[in-house]
């Protein structure tokens, strides 16, 4: 059984043959196969069109409850099974007349520690107890009753759990009679809690992020261990259940498509507690160890580095990361608990910071998210440019002030939107009257909020309900604008009209030029210049969102992310004033464009850094591409881990690094069948190659490789 690596090191091997080879099975397919054979239950009920939505939503869950196929395999150690298809597909896998009916939930982390701590039972007088406020409308009402609804739903896919395993698998039978109804008294119980909640989530057709894993089951661990109930080797097998069971999605023939395991179920590791001091313990390598050995990278992982990191810590990481597939990448802790106070965040909640399930920063178990994504590149062209027929201006600053101007239009206009979809039309009081949405009581009953509010994760329920613009193709629209400030301002090499002219022509007949403008040193490259606009963009950026925060009660913070969007973008642009022609795809996130970033690693963290990232509040991802070979040996996982340290030191946001030659995708092209279980790092989540399409492999392929 080989897992892939990009590494000249073999992975090691810590876990038994059996385990091993349940991995390789679940990660070709095998559930994934089984799950679509099943791919939703069928509500029979004959007057099923004529209920509320809360009514059918209510139904659907008991249902799936009562019908999901239970699946146990032979080799698990936790139990608790996403068995129905259709929820890959981000439904509800209840369907009526073979029609879906609501869609799921995703890009969020759920609350764990409370059932953890307390059990189920917990959230059950709560909900009680809240129904007895004789203050609450007849909506609240029906929620919390919904919310009932949930956790009886959940005993049912319980009850059904414990009369599959009692006679075959004992430890589970035994921890399952404890957990999660009750609170988890072991780091055995603690992980078997986590998954159940996890996975009837999911079973349900949400997608849940997991968060800081090892926060939650550390103490739990280091009890044990100390106690002598349990050795180290037991519970890396043990945790190893829990990641292999969390491939049961792949197919063995996934149509191509953005890549396959993107279903926002991010774990964050590491970083610091309340009181400074680093929370990284057993748990947080043991995971290392797993994805280190499996290469399992459907629980991306993303690591909270400060400037006191442990050295063990910083090569364990390294030591993954030359493995390729990008399964983890870091968080700079010390700018995000900034960013995070900074904004407001009481200084608990921001400690606490995980993610949406991919890497947008948010408060597990307390945030409702959207991230607004928009175009920076297409907005130059097409507004402040008019399609390239705008030749008034007469300066640098002018046109610059004009984007600006433009900028922060797009701003208000996402504001607006936002304000009219969920809050009304008020634009200066949005989500003060939240609209009735669709039911979503699975993710509602973990939310902090939502019980006491006595309203759902989509109706303002949650302590922070944040909608983020976020601005893509940074690099692109920065380049451009350098491109024309260098050429028509400063060098005078053509004037602005004659330039506009050349662009709407889509460069021809100007190889000269073209190839003059793709010599520059552009963002990426540690150039003061462009970079200077890099960061003014930004600021401005900022500025823009900051007019609409906070009105109302809703969040308006700025983050900077195009998700791959650089594809579908690419077909909406024009020829760029940096050399390249319509309908190129460029940069992703707050990356360089790709085949301008010239200057090495360093020159690109230095870039990136330059800008007060902390501003950015929701996050800014930079992705990296380095070759394997310049990680080969001891002196490899030097400079990785002096690359980690310098990240930190110049204020970087996140990380992610990819470690793969272009040469070994290029195989995987034409020979997919033996490279099943290659993964690479597409965005905020990573995908097995092969299930990507022709173009984004090309994506992928075409960033530059870097060396350390």
């Amino acid at each position: 059984m080989e897992f892939f690596t990009s590494s000249d090191s073999k992975r090691p091997i810590r876990l038994s043959a059996k385990i091993r080879r349940w991995a390789y099975e679940s990660m070709h397919g095998k559930y994934g196969d089984e799950a679509m054979k099943t791919p939703y239950i069928e509500i029979e009920e004959e007057n099923f069109n004529k209920l509320d939505d809360l009514d059918k939503y209510d139904i659907m869950i008991t249902e799936i409850a009562k019908k999901a196929p239970i699946r146990v395999c032979e080799e698990e150690l936790i139990s608790g099974s996403a068995t129905l298809g259709a929820a890959i597909s981000h439904v509800i896998p209840a369907y009526h007349k073979g029609e879906k009916i609501f869609s799921s939930v995703s890009h969020l982390t759920i609350d764990y520690e409370t059932a953890l701590r307390f059990g189920m039972n917990f959230y059950e007088q709560k909900v009680a107890d809240r129904l007895e406020d004789k203050g609450l409308s007849k909506r609240q009402i029906r929620f919390l009753k919904s919310l009932s609804n949930v956790i009886s739903a959940m005993r049912i896919y319980h009850r059904r759990y414990l009369e599959k395993v009692k006679n075959i698998k004992p430890d589970i039978y035994r921890n399952l009679q404890q957990v999660p109804f009750q609170p988890a008294r072991n780091f055995y119980e603690a992980v078997q809690c986590v998954w159940f909640i996890f996975s009837f989530v999911r079973l349900c057709g949400n997608w849940p992020g997991i968060g800081r894993l090892d926060v939650m089951l550390g103490d739990y661990l280091k009890r044990d261990l100390e106690n002598g109930t349990l050795t180290i080797d037991r519970a890396r097998e043990i945790l190893a259940s829990f990641f292999i069971k969390g491939t049961e999605w792949i197919l063995k023939d996934t149509p191509p498509s953005s890549g396959d395991a993107q279903h926002y179920q991010n774990i964050v590791l590491a970083g610091t507690d309340k009181q400074g001091k680093e929370v990284a313990n057993e748990v947080t390598y043991l995971v290392l160890d797993i994805v280190e050995e499996l290469g399992i990278s459907d629980f991306p992982i993303t690591v909270r580095l400060h400037e006191n990191t442990p050295e063990r810590l910083l090569r364990k990481i390294s030591k993954v990361m030359r493995h390729g597939g990008g399964v983890v990448a870091v968080y700079n802790e010390t700018l995000i608990l900034k960013a995070l106070t900074a904004y407001g965040y009481p200084a608990e909640d921001a400690q606490n910071f995980a993610n949406d399930g991919c890497w947008e920063v948010q408060v597990p178990g307390k945030t409702f998210f959207i991230y607004v994504p928009f175009d920076s590149l297409a907005l130059l062209q097409k507004k402040t440019l008019d399609g390239y027929r705008k030749n008034d201006f007469s300066s640098f600053e002018s046109l610059y002030g004009a984007y600006v101007s433009d900028l922060e239009d797009q701003v208000k206009e996402i504001y607006a939107s936002v304000s009219q979809s969920f809050g009304g039309p008020q634009i200066d009081a949005p989500c003060s009257e939240w609209k009735t949405a669709t039911p979503c009581s699975v993710v509602s009953l973990f939310e902090r909020g939502c019980i006491e509010k006595a309203r759902s994760y989509y109706e303002g329920g949650p302590e922070y309900n944040v909608f983020s613009p976020h601005i893509g193709g940074v690099a692109d629209t920065v380049n451009s604008l350098y491109a024309i400030k260098k050429l028509v301002f400063d060098e005078k090499k053509i004037t602005f009209a004659e330039f506009m002219d050349v662009l709407r022509e889509n460069w021809q007949d100007n190889d000269i030029l073209r190839s003059y403008a793709n010599s520059l040193h552009y963002y990426g490259t540690d150039n003061e210049e462009v970079d200077k606009i890099y960061v003014s963009l930004l600021h401005d950026f900022f500025l823009a969102c900051r007019k609409w925060d906070k009105r109302g009660n809703c969040f308006f913070p700025a983050g900077v992310s195009t998700f791959g969007r650089e594809i579908a973008w690419a077909q909406n642009r024009l020829a760029a004033a940096e050399g390249t022609l319509g309908g190129e795809v460029l940069a992703s996130n707050t990356s360089p464009s790709p085949g301008t970033d010239t200057e090495g690693v360093t020159a690109i963290i230095k870039s990136y850094c330059k800008a007060d990232l902390s501003e950015m509040v929701t996050g800014a991802a930079l992705d990296l591409k380095i070759s394997p070979q310049a990680l080969s040996g001891e002196g490899g996982i030097t400079a990785l881990k002096a690359l980690l340290r310098g990240f930190v030191k110049l204020g970087g946001y996140f990380l992610q690094i990819d470690t793969v030659s272009a040469q070994t995708l290029r195989n995987a092209q034409q020979n997919p069948k033996q490279y099943k279980t290659l993964s690479v790092r597409v965005s905020g989540w990573n995908a097995r190659f092969i299930t990507l399409t022709r173009e984004w492999q090309d994506m992928i392929i075409g960033r530059t490789e870097q060396n350390v």
